[in-house]
């Protein structure tokens, strides 16, 4: 399926393969043409043209805000020339002795009820001796001229700020707020504080200056510039319905005025709040604070996307200090787009449906017979024995004609296909006896073929059982007389050594032990070899015991390898088993991975409950080592009895000790990697299974060929 067809869930290549749809399609396509055209015509038109105009607007609001903050400083000046023109304070002033704290005191006084008739912020009066002592100050004195009075920007810290006034310390202060998209702030306040600050001299009597009129506003926390330029600028219907034009004065890139709302409530402005401490986005901090560049452009505002305009603040000494910005939300520019866009989308779809309908309506006469046609070789195809027939056209007509052709054809097709029906059914027939035939002779050779194979097994095993028999009897015979006479001379000897054999008497023990062990083993072969001759007694057994004896009586070989025995025994649930069997089984094992690695190595015995459906059903034996494992192709016929890898190893030592944790209803299981070690897994049950013919064969992964006849029998 096209993408075209995915996307409007319409089969284009049906669509196109019936006539009317075709002749819909290649007449609308060019008003189609057109009309998208149109479209993108217009969404470009508006984007482009619209896009610069509200860039345009932007900068000009920012020329706005500029000038009149500097209209603001000249308003200070304003109006602190009307401040020493005034009447009370040449009254006071010419009355000045600078020896005369009470005259000084009063004409102070004067000077903070100005400063609140003025909304000042500070006002005062210094002479010229003090105005050079001030390091502010002093920046501001050689740029006067004429005794006329200058203005400018100043930042100030806060110990400077109180010497001012002594509120304008807490005032500056500004909590640092982390903004999106800006700066990680290096600090949590802002305790500097922007001055608009304006310098007017005071001539003497003289005719030289000897006073200074010291006064400005705090720009910190002052939202009257940024309101009055916002009323300036972004009056009522001056931006889209939701839309908010935002004005802001920055120290560095700190938000220290500003009516940037921290959420927008466009109906009630007092719930909005303002952000103040806020940073500006890193990207115009870059270009307009540190390469002291305009920026007009789309930037992120707090939480939201602006159409904006940043430029640089410079102080008095020409450094830049801050920015001056004016703006305004995108998104209801966005929502007019999309909306246009809608728009002309309805009315395209509003077009394109009209004109299919006449198009259609127009279509539909001249193409009924095309439609009778369609219908009848959809019905055929179906299995359904329609004909055209009559069309109500004229006999020439070409439509007419191929329907009468198309009719004759089908009639023929008819006849061939019911002669082909029939020969298909005679030959069908002829298949089937065929087959049954030959499936026939198959079971009867599969049997055949099984039969033969299970007399080879038969065969090779009782070969293997019957050499086995007569091995174990041999070798019971041969062995059995020197164990006596072994067994009858360590008794002598205990006898003879009397006391004296103490020193000796484990040593002894531990002879006679083997002695039986040996005994056991010649039993043990005869089990494998006659299992029906042979039952050993089973009893409960905590396997712990065990593993310990085991570990003491392979001491001595592992040791002469330099092999480690690592033992992790957690098994605590009692087993039912023969314990001079089992402790062959790990005595096999255990030495056998000792004999699988060359040299120094590490052996693990591990044993904990066999735990199924949360209740213990028996315990698990893992012996693990670290030898050069068996390859894969091996390990299928390690418990075959007489197959070895050892030029002195008999090949019974893994059969037997199958046999005797097969007996027991037990599994076992091997798991190896060439290279790094081989795992067994011993798992015995809780009570016995005593059934030597038929022994469970869950979880058993490699089995020899005795144990497939057995599942076999």
């Amino acid at each position: 399926m096209s993408f075209f067809s995915r996307l409007f869930g319409v089969n284009w290549q049906q669509l196109q393969a019936k006539v009317r749809y075709r002749i819909l399609i290649l007449t609308l396509l060019p008003i189609l043409l057109t009309l998208v055209s149109l479209v993108f015509i217009t969404i470009y038109w508006n984007i482009s043209y619209t896009g610069k105009q509200l860039f345009m607007k932007v900068k000009a609001d920012l020329t706005v805000a500029s000038n009149t903050l500097i209209s603001v400083q000249e308003k200070q000046e304003n109006q602190l020339e009307l401040v020493r023109a005034s009447w009370e304070f040449q009254n006071e002033f010419r009355d000045l002795d600078t020896d005369s704290k009470a005259a000084r005191t009063q004409l102070a006084e004067l000077l903070k009820q100005k400063q609140a008739e003025l909304d000042l912020d500070f006002l005062r009066l210094i002479s010229v001796s003090e105005a050079a002592q001030d390091p502010d100050l002093r920046v501001m004195l050689p740029k006067i001229q004429d005794n006329q009075p200058f203005s400018g920007l100043m930042v100030l810290q806060p110990q400077r700020l109180a010497r001012l006034a002594p509120n304008l310390e807490q005032e500056a202060v500004i909590t640092l707020v982390d903004t999106p998209r800006s700066q990680k702030p290096s600090k949590d306040v802002e305790k500097r504080g922007m001055l608009s600050r304006s310098l007017l001299p005071i001539l003497g009597s003289d005719g030289t200056v000897g006073w200074y009129l010291d006064g400005g506003i705090l720009l910190n926390r002052d939202i009257r510039i940024v309101d009055h330029i916002r009323d300036l600028v972004y009056d009522k219907g001056t931006l889209p319905e939701r839309s908010i034009g935002t004005v802001t004065i920055f120290l560095d890139n700190t938000r220290i005025s500003t009516n940037v709302p921290l959420n927008f409530f466009p109906q009630d402005s007092e719930k909005r709040g303002r952000a103040l401490g806020s940073l500006v986005s890193e990207e115009v901090r870059q270009k307009v604070l540190v390469q002291g560049l305009l920026w007009v452009d789309r930037a992120f505002v707090y939480n939201d996307w602006f159409i904006s305009a940043y430029a640089p603040l410079k102080d008095i000494r020409g450094e830049r200090i801050g920015m001056i910005y004016t703006g305004f939300s995108e998104s209801p520019f966005i929502h007019n787009y999309l909306l246009n866009i809608i728009e002309l989308g309805t009315i395209l779809m509003l077009v394109l449906l009209v004109s299919g309908l006449l198009v259609y309506r127009g279509a539909y006469s001249l193409l009924q017979p095309i439609e009778r046609i369609h219908h009848v070789v959809k019905a055929v195809q179906s299995g359904r024995n329609l004909r055209i027939g009559s069309l109500g056209l004229e006999r020439d007509n070409e439509l007419a004609n191929l329907a009468e052709q198309f009719d004759r054809m089908l009639d023929l097709l008819q006849r061939r296909n019911s002669q082909i029906q029939a020969a298909a059914e005679q030959l069908e027939v002829k298949v089937e006896e065929r087959t049954r035939s030959l499936q026939e002779k198959t079971e009867e050779l599969q049997r055949n073929v099984a039969l033969l194979n299970e007399t080879r097994q038969q065969l090779v095993t009782n070969e293997k059982l019957t050499a086995l028999g007569e091995l174990t009897a041999g070798i019971a015979h041969e062995i059995n007389n020197p164990t006596a006479v072994i067994l009858g001379n360590m008794e002598l000897l205990k006898s003879e050594l009397g006391d004296k054999a103490e020193d000796v008497e484990e040593e002894i023990d531990i002879v006679i032990e083997q002695v039986g062990r040996i005994s056991t083993i010649i039993r043990s072969l005869l089990q494998y070899s006659r299992p029906g001759e042979f039952n050993a007694p089973l009893e409960m057994h905590q396997l712990t015991p065990i593993v310990e004896e085991m570990a003491i009586l392979v001491r001595h070989s592992i040791k002469k390898q330099e092999v480690v025995l690592i033992q992790d025994l957690n098994a605590s649930y009692p087993i039912e088993v023969n314990r001079p069997q089992l402790l062959q089984v790990l005595i096999n094992l255990v030495v056998n991975a000792a004999h699988a690695m060359d040299g120094q190595g590490r052996i693990w015995i591990r044993t904990y409950d066999w735990v199924q459906g949360g209740e213990p059903i028996g315990v698990k034996i893992e012996v693990e080592d670290e030898g050069k494992g068996i390859p894969e192709e091996q390990l299928g016929r390690i418990f075959d009895p007489f197959y070895t890898t050892r030029q002195d190893g008999t090949g019974l030592g893994l059969s037997l000790s199958y046999g005797i944790i097969k007996r027991i209803g037990g599994t076992i299981e091997v798991s190896s990697t060439v290279g790094k070690g081989t795992l067994f897994t011993i798992g015995l049950y809780h009570k016995a299974i005593d059934d030597q013919f038929n022994p469970p064969y869950e979880g058993l992964h490699f089995s020899s060929a005795l144990d497939k006849k057995a599942r076999e029998a």
